[in-house]
């Protein structure tokens, strides 16, 4: 338990410019409380103590805004920045030092039984106002743009875009933790793609023309 907590101040020290010193995100910050309330919680729920820890889920919830179900299972040095808004479903999963911002849920469509809730890879960033829904892995590295609404798997090491989002790859480059404006459009790169055919069969109709 120290260690994670070790983890998580160390995580939002390393991910949010905001941060000053650990004593200021371990008072202060709505996210990493909400991250601390849901290990008391979990620890209750793994020792079938269910009551309990819902309680401590929902005093969270009341006090941050963030709703995380007791029986997610959550890695070291998830970031959750400003937090309001953020629910995470009983089947998720979450890898280490993944980076969670406001408004996010990690929840199910309604039609699946048994594990309904997605999981995320390690180093996996999701955006503001995003939407990941369904039991399908995010892999390692990936991140999803905010306002992105997921319904299907998301590679390692690429983006997801878009409602529904659709993916973009970014083969062998690190992606820069933090960065929200250098993503591709895959919608606009389609209609780059379908602009440039056309200019290539209207030339091609002129010179038959002539």
């Amino acid at each position: 338990m120290f260690s994670n907590l070790k983890s998580d101040l160390d995580a939002f020290l390393e991910r949010d410019p905001a941060a000053r010193n650990r004593l200021e995100v371990y008072f202060l910050y709505a996210g990493f409380k909400a991250v601390r309330s849901y290990r008391k919680a979990h620890w209750f729920y793994n020792h079938n103590m269910k009551f309990i820890a819902r309680w401590i889920s929902q005093a969270c919830r009341r006090r941050t805004g963030v709703e995380i179900h007791p029986g997610a299972q959550i890695g070291k040095g998830l970031v959750i920045d400003h937090g309001m808004g953020v629910v995470i479903g009983e089947t998720a999963i979450i890898g280490d030092n993944c980076t969670i911002f406001q408004n996010v849920t990690l929840g199910g469509t309604g039609k699946d039984h048994g594990k309904r809730h997605p999981t995320l890879g390690n180093n996996v960033l999701v955006g503001s106002g995003a939407k990941v829904l369904g039991p399908f892995r995010v892999g390692d590295n990936a991140r999803i743009a905010a306002g992105a609404v997921v319904l299907s798997e998301v590679p390692a090491d690429s983006t997801a875009v878009g409602v529904p989002a659709r993916i973009v790859r970014i083969a062998g480059q690190k992606v820069e933790a933090l960065d929200h404006i250098h993503v591709s459009d895959p919608v606009s790169q389609s209609l780059c793609r379908l602009e440039h055919e056309i200019n290539v069969l209207k030339k091609k109709l002129e010179e038959v023309s002539q």
